[in-house]
């Protein structure tokens, strides 16, 4: 048996929901550990009496490769040796009670199967990038003051391949590129391009915030899209959903048998309209969860801005509810003093790390202060949408 990989600042960064790059303890990363080659494997669930990582390396036994447990953040880890990248896998988790939940895709699995399928893939965010002269224009490009001109894309329906299939990240490039180049556009706006179950969604529904959707190619292909667009001088924006998430049994919903990202009563923590469920956004664990997630998009794909889908739903608990349908906050109001909080200090991280990138609110309300400076009272966007 390997020790832990996980290190006490960890840890603690975990515990106080401020582990910037939680991508690089969670998820499943290749690696040499002890002077062995495997992955480590490392989720949080801490309600859970047992969690083992399950694939077609131990023929499913949620007995081979049981977890170690922090008890002190409730995140489970392993290293297992032998795997490397393409390992197909999931967390097969035991609830506090015994039972099993349906087998869990990773919440931070960088790669997926292509649907139906559901399970992650251990895969390499480790690119070769050549946009070193894009990202030293970006800051001039992406002024307040610079024009902009914003072409929305879906991937899987701007164009087509033979026999209406959808096209690869490397044909989108090869064809849409040219295209936004030649009409004048400044930037590409991706509709969300995170993993997601169902076409129909047009991935506004996701499961796998930190994995390009299979649909289109692996992580290596999306990076090669992103900098196609660089190399023509075309910045890249993510149409980014920290709003809700689908029920689905190989998702993040009652993840270790209880409200762990969502919360509880539906009230709060069920979207009626969308069938989907609310994060928990006053839970430590579920921010960090986020506000690394948008990090992770920026630093790991150079993506030059994050348009948030959505936010009017965010900030109002009576959003779309009718009288008895809703919990008021401490005050008795019915703005969402959480989601304010996470959405000032997703603005804050976001512009403290890169302040050359932009974010977007697609806010449909008169809420006052979109575009304001956090320290003005503002919600610290760079443009309302």
């Amino acid at each position: 048996r390997f020790g832990p990989v996980l290190g006490e600042m960890d840890n603690y960064l975990m515990r106080e929901g401020t582990h910037r790059r939680l991508w690089e303890r969670l998820g499943a990363h290749a690696m040499t550990h002890e002077g062995v080659e495997g992955v480590h494997f490392s989720t949080w669930a801490p309600n859970a009496q047992r969690v083992s990582v399950v694939g077609d390396f131990n023929g499913w036994d949620g007995r081979r490769h049981p977890m170690r447990n922090h008890p002190a953040t409730g995140v489970f880890e392993i290293f297992i040796p032998g795997l490397g990248e393409g390992t197909v896998y999931k967390y097969e988790i035991r609830r506090a009670d015994g039972t099993l939940l349906p087998l869990k895709a990773d919440p931070v699995g960088f790669a997926a199967e292509l649907r139906p399928k559901t399970a992650s893939v251990v895969a390499s965010i480790d690119f070769d990038w050549s946009d070193a002269a894009w990202m030293r224009h970006r800051r001039s490009a992406q002024d307040v003051n610079a024009p902009v001109s914003i072409l929305e894309v879906h991937a899987g329906s701007w164009q087509r391949g033979p026999d209406n299939r959808f096209l690869t990240y490397d044909e989108l490039a090869d064809r849409l590129v040219p295209y936004a180049s030649d009409m004048g556009f400044t930037h590409v706006e991706l509709l969300p391009v995170t993993e997601h179950p169902f076409d129909g969604s047009w991935g506004y529904q996701p499961v796998g915030l930190f994995a390009p959707t299979s649909r289109f190619g692996d992580p290596a292909a999306f990076a090669r899209f992103v900098d196609k667009c660089h190399a023509a001088g075309i910045g890249v924006l993510l149409d980014w959903v920290p709003g809700h998430f689908p029920t689905d049994p190989h998702g993040i919903g009652r993840y270790d048998g209880t409200a762990l990202y969502e919360h509880e009563d539906p009230r709060q923590g069920f979207h009626q309209d969308w069938n989907t469920l609310i994060y928990n956004y006053g839970r430590p664990e579920v921010a960090n969860y986020l506000h690394a997630n948008a990090l992770f998009w920026i630093e790991r794909y150079h993506l030059d801005g994050l348009r948030v889908d959505a936010v009017a739903s965010m900030l109002y608990l009576d959003y779309s509810r009718k009288e008895g349908e809703w919990v008021a906050n401490r005050h008795g109001g019915r703005e969402n003093l959480e989601a304010i909080d996470f959405l000032r200090r997703m603005n804050e991280l976001t512009y403290g790390e890169r302040d050359d990138i932009i974010t977007i609110a697609e806010e449909s309300t008169s809420w006052p202060g979109v575009s304001k400076p956090v320290w003005t009272g503002g919600l610290g966007f760079g443009y309302k949408w």
